[in-house]
């Protein structure tokens, strides 16, 4: 069991609270989590994610509607970066989505064929999720996720890019 004082949480509930189970079995529900309790997961099996409190009590939710708790990209030592304006990385990210939407387009219509389509996108990745105000963008020049709240960018994360040979993986493990 962790001590209290070396509890570092993952996630928090949501802002309603969250259900908990004693197994990852809906028939055993336990008690509701308080809303925005901060937890840290320690196990996940599919939607499952067991859950550890700063007390040391676990128990089983659905991990999906865990919230992630912020933390510093590894290897800083200093606060979050912020970049005052985030239009230009929506700019970057309308560009990329443009492009796979065209492409998506031609090979609807008949104009490229799968193969030829597989190529094109090959390296086009973009990452963005909208929510009201808020936004998480991923700006894969930076390799970084980005949080904004509308007027300014703020560091939320860093990504590792799939090394070559995960890439090679992934496309061949595609169907056709």
């Amino acid at each position: 069991m962790t001590a209290p004082y070396e509890f570092q949480p993952t996630h928090v509930a949501p802002a309603d609270g969250l259900q908990t189970w004693a197994s990852p079995d809906p028939s055993r529900p336990s008690v509701r989590l308080d809303p925005l309790l901060p937890v840290r997961v320690a196990d996940s099996s599919g939607n499952w994610s067991r859950i550890v409190c700063s007390n040391g009590w676990s128990a089983w939710v659905d991990g999906r509607l865990l919230v992630t708790v912020p933390h510093p990209p590894p290897g800083t030592d200093h606060g979050l970066a912020t970049v005052e304006d985030p239009r230009p990385l929506l700019a970057a990210l309308e560009k990329a989505l443009a492009s796979y939407r065209r492409l998506v387009g031609e090979y609807a219509n008949g104009l490229i064929d799968l193969e030829t389509f597989r190529e094109r996108t090959r390296n086009l990745r973009l990452g963005a999720v909208l929510d009201g105000p808020s936004a998480w963008l991923l700006d894969l020049d930076q390799g970084r996720w980005f949080y904004s709240d509308g007027t300014r960018l703020q560091t939320y994360a860093t990504v590792e890019p799939p090394s070559a040979e995960a890439s090679a993986a992934g496309t061949r493990g595609e169907a056709g």
